[in-house]
């Protein structure tokens, strides 16, 4: 009972510090929160969800594999996903806030939009798996005397504590969304799209250099 409880707490901490830096992902779920309102953002943060699971699932099972292909592909995988990025940041920059203040009927059509851009952008960063893996050293996650129904419990904690994330901040967000209006909203979007912009040419920037300094 011990070593169970031991594992769910464990893996709902580290569910919530995988969500919790606020990266594109969560500057994302916050536009979404003021434009579109709090259940589109938290689909959104549901799919990002999903997508940290299977990158946990991915570290657990086959660890050395993993890492010696990030590390072999560090360089392209940085720029694609600088570039996914770069994308979602035009995206946002064009975005027309007023077309987002829709019914909660025609709403409930983009849930599964949501959800799949909030996977896409967070597994196009596949770099989170050496947070995960400092994670999983820090908390003990993987240890040789857990049986495999200790690892399905945690792996559900740590799913569960990333939602228990995003329906916190979404539902935090969304108690001053009413403050807003049209032209903020715009102005929202131009802001959170050019800090996307931002991460993402520096992104490439860095995965450049990088592939310069190798090929010297």
């Amino acid at each position: 009972m011990a070593s169970f409880l031991y594992i769910v707490l464990r893996g709902m901490a580290i569910g919530l510090l995988i969500s919790a830096p606020m990266g594109p992902i969560g500057m994302l779920c916050i536009q979404r929160t003021l434009n579109k309102g709090r259940w589109p953002a938290f689909f959104t943060g549901v799919g990002a969800a999903l997508s940290d699971l299977i990158y946990c699932l991915l570290t657990g099972l086959c660890l050395s594999f993993i890492t010696d292909f990030v590390e072999t592909n560090q360089l392209l995988l940085q720029i694609i996903g600088s570039l996914v990025l770069a994308a979602f940041a035009f995206y946002l920059f064009r975005k027309n806030p007023a077309r987002s203040l829709s019914t909660p009927s025609e709403q409930a059509n983009t849930y599964w939009k949501d959800f799949v851009t909030g996977f896409l952008l967070t597994f196009s960063n596949p770099l989170i798996l050496f947070f995960i893996i400092g994670l999983f050293a820090r908390f003990n996650f993987l240890l040789p005397e857990f049986k495999y129904y200790h690892y399905i419990s945690g792996y559900i904690a740590i799913f569960s504590g990333a939602l228990l994330w995003w329906f916190t901040i979404t539902f935090f967000v969304n108690k001053v969304r009413s403050h807003f209006n049209v032209r903020s909203l715009w102005l929202i979007n131009r802001i959170i799209g050019g800090i996307l912009l931002i991460m993402a040419i520096i992104g490439l920037i860095m995965g450049i250099k990088d592939y310069i300094t190798i090929i010297q």
